[in-house]
């Protein structure tokens, strides 16, 4: 099928008023895949509405972050700061049956989505690594078999080319970005975050992918940042969960 395309999500962290300003900015727009790269839950006050609305989209594609798996119950919190462990407990007590099981059945990546195409959230040979750096993504790019990845984790918008035997790091800026690889590039791209953003802009991040002519575009759309601050407090946890949001920390 020609003319594909698919939108990326990545670490939605329980904030619906993020994720439902993504879902409007593309409301119509058709999509043949919807993949999300983890981390649903945790940190975001509205853990059970996100995943609740998410289950809902068609042709959606999951692998699980490291905040489902704690929430599942499938991993211990004992690597989570205080306020990542507080949350995490109280997601617990908010996922209704239903969507605890559907955490709980995430797929654990890498997925190969065929075409050379691979999901993870932190890394192909570690679900929970963080690729942050140029010799991290040349040992993936040295040890691992894919042409275009797709990763998130680190909540961070960028990219890693390799480009012969060096690697190419292109950050992502302003509010669309597009980034075209010629026939035989590989390439580690991660979309960003959509609910908490961390490279100092406080926008939704995502990402549209189109495998045929091998097309990204980054996009960026304001949400009411004010209003999921302020259920994160009101909710009772960690203040500073909520204050990160407004400068996209």
């Amino acid at each position: 099928m020609a003319n594909r395309r698919f939108l990326i999500l990545s670490d939605i962290h329980a904030n619906l008023e993020a994720l439902s300003a993504v879902l409007r900015a593309v409301s119509r727009r058709r999509y043949d895949k919807v993949i999300c790269l983890g981390d649903l839950v945790g940190y975001g006050a509205n853990p059970d509405a996100v995943v609740s609305r998410l289950r809902k989209i068609p042709r959606l594609v999951v692998v699980r972050g490291n905040h489902d798996k704690v929430a599942a119950g499938l991993a211990s919190p004992e690597n989570f700061n205080a306020a990542a462990r507080r949350s995490a407990e109280w997601t617990v007590s908010k996922l209704s049956r239903d969507n605890m099981s559907f955490l709980r059945g995430l797929a654990t990546g890498p997925v190969d989505l065929g075409d050379g195409i691979v999901l993870c959230h932190g890394s192909i040979p570690d679900e929970d690594a963080y690729l942050f750096s140029d010799y991290d993504a040349y040992e993936i790019f040295q040890s691992c078999a894919f042409s275009v990845c797709f990763f998130g984790h680190t909540h961070y918008p960028c990219a890693f080319r390799q480009a012969g035997d060096s690697v190419e790091f292109i950050q992502f800026k302003g509010q669309s970005t597009e980034l075209i690889l010629e026939e035989g590039a590989r390439v580690l791209i991660n979309p960003g975050s959509v609910g908490q953003p961390r490279d100092r802009t406080p926008l939704a991040s995502f990402g549209e992918y189109y495998p045929d002519n091998r097309r990204f575009v980054l996009k960026r759309v304001p949400y009411a940042v004010g209003k999921a601050r302020m259920k994160i407090i009101r909710a009772g946890l960690p203040e500073n969960l909520g204050n990160r949001l407004l400068a996209g920390t």
